[in-house]
């Protein structure tokens, strides 16, 4: 799957020395593919500086970083701080091209040993019925659940408990939980620069992992699971100020 043009390539070993599969020896001065026992994370594509490593079985054009783009430290963090989990939505569709983006973003996302086991499920024209087949299960087990949760006691389950109106939801789908969620918060950094506001709901995605008939009409595939549920939508409400948080705690050894 890895091919290297060697009219291209100058020797520099780059590709070598950047391939965390240490699948790429030097001869002769060149780089050489020792098997096809490959992760295909593309470490060696992007460090090649005169673009002759390829990988197979892509169609996509790769954009070229012509200079570096770094962010602002003070300005995500204010991002970070001013953050709100978003209970209260307008009644304004998202755009598509904003939506494409928020997806691109999960897309682009590093997962474990390059595994790529994220996939989407963009809930819009039937959000409303998976809506209720949630809340008909939190129904039935709300009883149990409050005796363990005075949060849960409190609320009611009401036909729009989990999506608050919103006019879109992404479930995040994968095998590894810790892949699904590190594209779900790319996802929100990309849908908070969009203007969006942003509620986790892991309510949803629990009612999804305990029910076979909401997992299979999602579709999800067996060794998969929601490993996280973004519910989007333009605020209908404004934060003026950060909220109290305790002092760091952390230790240097």
């Amino acid at each position: 799957m890895i091919k290297i043009d060697r009219e291209r390539c100058i020797g520099c070993g780059m590709c070598k020395k950047d391939c965390a599969a240490h699948n790429i020896e030097m001869r002769n001065g060149m780089p050489y593919v020792i098997t096809d026992d490959c992760i295909q994370c593309g470490h060696c594509v992007a460090v090649c500086p005169k673009e002759a490593i390829s990988i197979g079985g892509y169609e996509e054009a790769l954009p070229v970083q012509t200079k570096e783009t770094r962010l602002d430290p003070a300005q995500v963090l204010d991002v970070i701080r001013f953050r709100r989990t978003v209970r209260q939505f307008q009644d304004k569709a998202v755009p598509a091209e904003v939506l494409e983006q928020i997806l691109e973003a999960g897309r682009l996302t590093h997962t474990a040993k390059n595994l790529r086991d994220v996939s989407f499920v963009v809930l819009d024209k039937e959000k409303d019925k998976f809506e209720g087949m949630a809340v008909k299960l939190f129904r039935r087990i709300k009883p149990f659940a409050g005796l363990f949760s005075s949060m849960v006691r409190r609320n009611q389950v009401d036909d729009h408990f989990f999506f608050f109106h919103a006019p879109l939801v992404i479930v995040i789908v994968a095998k590894d939980r810790t892949n699904g969620v590190l594209a779900a918060q790319n996802m929100e950094f990309v849908a908070e620069a969009g203007g969006l506001g942003v509620l986790f709901s892991g309510f949803f995605a629990s009612a999804v992992n305990v029910s076979n008939k909401i997992k299979k009409a999602l579709g999800i595939p067996k060794g998969k699971k929601a490993a996280a549920v973004l519910v989007l939508g333009y605020p209908k409400v404004k934060y003026h100020r950060a909220v109290p948080r305790e002092k760091i705690d952390v230790k240097y050894l």
